[in-house]
């Protein structure tokens, strides 16, 4: 029996669900990617007054944006500056990640009851194993993805998704962008010449762009450049392992299952400032976000289950070089006041003499509460990781206090 695999990509699923909102703004370019400051306003006429990108001022990145935004140049991972000269008169909301998480929630859960075997990849997109469902080998998966397609629609109040139906993984991501929005595609291995051949190598998930990069150099500019390629030269020039991939992947192979379940190396937190921020002289305003950072990282992992032992800081300056400083800990944790003791210790590793544009914490060694829970029975162990389970949301104690080196 042919394989069967979907995969389901929510569309502008940010943008999407803020729409949901405020339908008033249906139709009109939106971006996604704002401060608080940027919340619409209810007015006494009962209108909302929106913040629109010519009033936009910082160093603010686009989270995404509409369709009609996208229209004009605008896309996510873009400058808000930029942005904001390619279209003007888009209205600018603030990113409200618990209303997102939320919905990605509840177009999962409908998606699982139709079809249990999911591969969660992300906050908007799944992979669906359909082989084995009932009748979906009449029709390659069509209906059952029709079925999920309703299903998403209905438990989000309006939400559309674009899924792709092929043999495998590879494949079906790609068919799943082949049609957006609101697009249904199914492709045999017949039909990669035709379908995929064309697309740009960078469309490949594992064509990166020092990779796309180098393809362009000796001249693979699409994925049929690739696939035209003698096998052997492409593991000459790209090395054994990643030059034999990119020889299957152009063909349209890939063998990997759906794995509906693998555990987090890591789970973070962090955010990009409006403005950079310098460490002594917004010390108070950094203060309050590196705690908040914390806290919200501790709420993560109590939610998930999941105590960390290694704490790390990542930082991006004004010239936007990353840093980042890890500490391991004698013991597991999710509790606030531990994490961000061990985060400011990871501060005192780096030159904060240049302002800030970015900071994150980040928790990494997890080990999950029932793999925590055997050694409770014996003295310092069971100590700590009570002691981790205990909540600290005194934020007095917890500043932003390392100074610049001299």
């Amino acid at each position: 029996m042919p394989r069967l695999i979907a995969h389901l990509d929510m569309d502008a699923f940010y943008a999407s669900v803020e729409l949901l909102r405020y339908p008033d703004l249906r139709g009109r370019a939106v971006v996604i990617g704002g401060g608080r400051r940027h919340q619409p306003v209810e007015q006494v006429d009962g209108t909302r007054r929106y913040s629109l990108l010519r009033d936009y001022t910082g160093r603010g990145v686009i989270t995404t944006s509409t369709y009609e935004a996208r229209a004009l140049g605008v896309f996510s991972a873009m400058g808000t500056m930029k942005a904001a000269k390619l279209a003007p008169d888009a209205v600018l909301l603030p990113v409200d990640f618990d209303q997102y998480k939320n919905y990605s929630r509840l177009f999962k859960a409908a998606v699982r009851a139709v079809a249990p075997i999911v591969e969660d990849r992300g906050i908007d997109e799944i992979y669906v194993d359909l082989t084995d469902l009932p009748g979906a080998q009449l029709d390659a998966g069509r209906a059952i993805a029709q079925q999920l397609k309703d299903a998403v629609f209905d438990a989000t109040g309006g939400l559309s998704c674009s899924i792709g139906v092929t043999p495998n993984k590879l494949l079906s991501k790609l068919a799943s962008e082949l049609d957006k929005p609101n697009g249904l595609t199914l492709l045999a291995p017949q039909d990669i010449a035709t379908r995929i051949w064309p697309l740009a190598a960078k469309k490949v998930n594992g064509i990166g762009p020092k990779a796309n990069e180098k393809l362009a150099g000796v001249g693979l500019h699409t994925v049929g450049d690739i696939a035209a390629a003698e096998p052997q030269w492409l593991i000459d020039t790209f090395g054994k392992s990643y030059g034999a991939w990119l020889h299957e992947a152009s063909h349209g192979r890939d063998e990997r299952p759906v794995v509906t379940f693998s555990e987090p190396k890591s789970i973070s937190r962090e955010t990009t400032f409006e403005r950079d921020l310098h460490a002594v002289r917004d010390r108070a305003a950094l203060g309050e976000i590196f705690t908040e950072l914390c806290v919200k990282l501790a709420g993560d992992l109590t939610r998930k289950g999941y105590a960390s032992r290694t704490i790390g800081v990542k930082l991006r300056f004004d010239d936007f070089r990353i840093v980042t400083r890890d500490l391991s800990l004698p013991a597991h944790t999710m509790d606030a006041k531990t994490i961000r003791r061990a985060a400011g210790e990871c501060l005192k590793r780096v030159d904060l003499s240049r302002r800030l544009r970015l900071l994150g914490v980040r928790a990494g060694a997890l080990a999950t509460l029932a793999e925590l829970v055997a050694p409770l029975h014996t003295g310092d162990a069971a100590a700590t990781v009570l002691a981790a389970r205990e909540p600290n949301t005194n934020r007095n104690l917890l500043l932003f206090d390392t100074p610049p080196p001299a």
